[in-house]
């Protein structure tokens, strides 16, 4: 026993550690991505059919087995193209990294605590007055091709502003208004909606607008319900539901406030 302990010991090599947590993490960094989209389905239906390929093999069903291997080899062909989104996201949560943050060059600390006081100030009365909104912030994967789809405003961003662009009846009020750092950038933009099939059937377009973008980039989103004025969040895909002005304000602090002492890999922002 003490010699094959010896010799496990001998084999397991810190090489062989730090390959298997890297393999590991990489591989709990995929569940993540595809937790609660449509490729999470889908990864079970392929799981299901590699199970099914290595059973038929060893029962030697040789037609069966076959005709699994054939779709297994068009599966690989046609990976790339169904998972097009969520790769999509895993390449941009990479690239999101530290060395190439970008939050820092948005805005200063004034910049930013001015901004932030004047949408906590627009939140409260378009919840008073039962006003519908859809507010983005854009934060470091860039949101130009959205911003495009939308009238542009480059206005700075005042609560004056920002409700009247949602007030009933105006002309941008059923899109979403997109702001880079302390400027409205554009209103009635178009977003991609959710794909996670598991959301509640009770959220509209603008929570499953909201949930689109947070899907596809890191913006934070902050929705105002129409019919019952709740205030929500959302950010990495996740919805959080029935803020105050205390817990919003809050949240958008510990997300979108630049650190002190970031550097910054890229000094510029396109515009």
């Amino acid at each position: 026993m003490a010699q094959f302990l010896e010799a496990l010991t001998r084999a397991i090599s810190w090489r062989s550690i730090l390959d298997i947590a890297i393999v590991t993490y990489v591989f709990y960094k995929a569940i993540v991505v595809i937790r609660g989209t449509r490729a999470e389905q889908l990864v079970k239906g392929l799981a299901v059919l590699l199970i099914a390929t290595v059973v038929s093999r060893e029962l030697e069903l040789y037609a069966f087995n076959w005709m699994l291997n054939n779709l297994m080899t068009v599966g690989i062909v046609a990976i790339p193209i169904v998972f097009q989104p969520e790769l999509r996201r895993g390449l941009e949560t990479l690239g999101r990294g530290k060395i190439f943050t970008r939050t820092s060059q948005v805005y200063g600390d004034i910049d930013f605590d001015t901004m932030l006081a004047e949408i906590i100030k627009a939140v409260q009365v378009m919840v008073k007055k039962r006003i519908g909104a859809l507010i983005i912030l854009e934060r470091e994967t860039g949101l130009n091709e959205f911003i495009e789809t939308g009238i542009a405003i480059d206005g700075l961003v005042s609560a004056e502003l920002l409700i009247n662009i949602f007030m009933p009846h105006s002309p941008l009020h059923d899109g979403a208004l997109i702001i880079r750092g302390n400027r409205v950038m554009a209103a009635g933009c178009f977003l991609p909606l959710t794909e996670n099939p598991n959301i509640s059937k009770e959220l509209g377009t603008r929570h499953r607008a909201a949930l689109g973008i947070s899907e596809q980039s890191d913006a934070v989103c902050i929705i105002v319900s129409e019919e019952t004025g709740v205030v929500s969040l959302t950010q990495n895909g996740k919805l959080t539901r029935y803020l105050d002005d205390k817990t919003l304000k809050q949240l958008i602090i510990n997300l979108c406030k630049p650190q002190a002492g970031t550097w910054s890999f890229w000094q510029w922002r396109s515009k």
